[in-house]
């Protein structure tokens, strides 16, 4: 069965090739998507080929809805949207990926269902599908090479939806078994270093000792040290120490 998760249906339209629905199905589960329609494939329902790329989201194929017409498949829906990459000489909002699935996840939360049709592969949606949108859904892509794989257009509207119900993080350090160094550990790593270039006759001439070792706690405190990084960092001063006096 599919899962409780509010969620748009992606209903595929009249699809011609088998790999194309298995890597469509593959590309809604890695968003969590799992009810996809299906319009009359051209090849006939069910299909190895699509058992064969969907690759771990066979399930969802399973659980395809088989349908004869698209207006039968959006019959329980409250809004529908249309991909297309083609002006169609229709009056129609036309919405980025972006806002259509904000759209889509803003009635959803409200208890209304969504539908999202995709195209065949060859010429993707007509204009009778279309008529029976109340928008239209337009990628920004290169004018001269407008046509997506249905795959990837699947692909690229789930991953539009994850973003629009879930925080996304944009960016995230992972630690590689060490926490964060703490600021007193960091000014012992200064005091350290700042000890040992003294006695090196690094802080030269004595004018600029002053600002050279701010530089240089500067430089710590600007670092994202892990404490292993500390550790690490102490272990070469200490070990350069020890080869200079064996060296003496």
């Amino acid at each position: 069965m599919p899962s409780d998760t509010p969620q748009p249906s992606f209903v595929l339209v009249r699809p011609q090739m088998g790999e194309n629905i298995g890597a469509a199905a593959r590309a809604m589960w890695n968003f969590g998507l799992d009810r996809m329609r299906l319009v009359a494939p051209r090849d006939g329902w069910p299909n190895p080929r699509a058992v064969a790329m969907a690759s771990g989201a066979g399930r969802l194929l399973d659980e395809a809805q088989l349908c004869e017409t698209t207006a039968e498949a959006i019959g329980d829906a409250t809004l529908v949207l249309a991909t297309t990459a083609r002006p169609r000489g229709l009056t129609k909002p036309v919405y980025s990926p972006e806002r259509a699935m904000q759209l889509a996840a803003e009635r959803i939360s409200v208890g209304e269902r969504v539908a999202i049709l995709f195209g065949p592969e060859r010429a993707g949606l007509e204009n009778d599908d279309i008529a029976r949108a109340n928008g239209i859904i337009s990628v920004p892509v290169n004018p001269e090479f407008a046509s997506l794989n249905l795959a990837q257009c699947v692909l690229l509207l789930g991953y539009e939806w994850r973003r629009a119900r879930e925080e996304i993080n944009h960016e995230v350090t992972e630690l590689a078994g060490a926490g964060w160094a703490e600021a007193i550990e960091i000014e012992k790593l200064g005091d350290q270093y700042e000890e040992r270039l003294e006695t090196a006759g690094f802080f030269f001439p004595e004018t600029k000792a002053h600002g050279m070792k701010t530089n240089l706690r500067n430089l710590w405190s600007r670092m994202p040290l892990t404490r292993a990084d500390v550790q690490m960092l102490h272990g070469v001063m200490r070990q350069m120490v020890r080869w200079k006096e064996r060296g003496e």
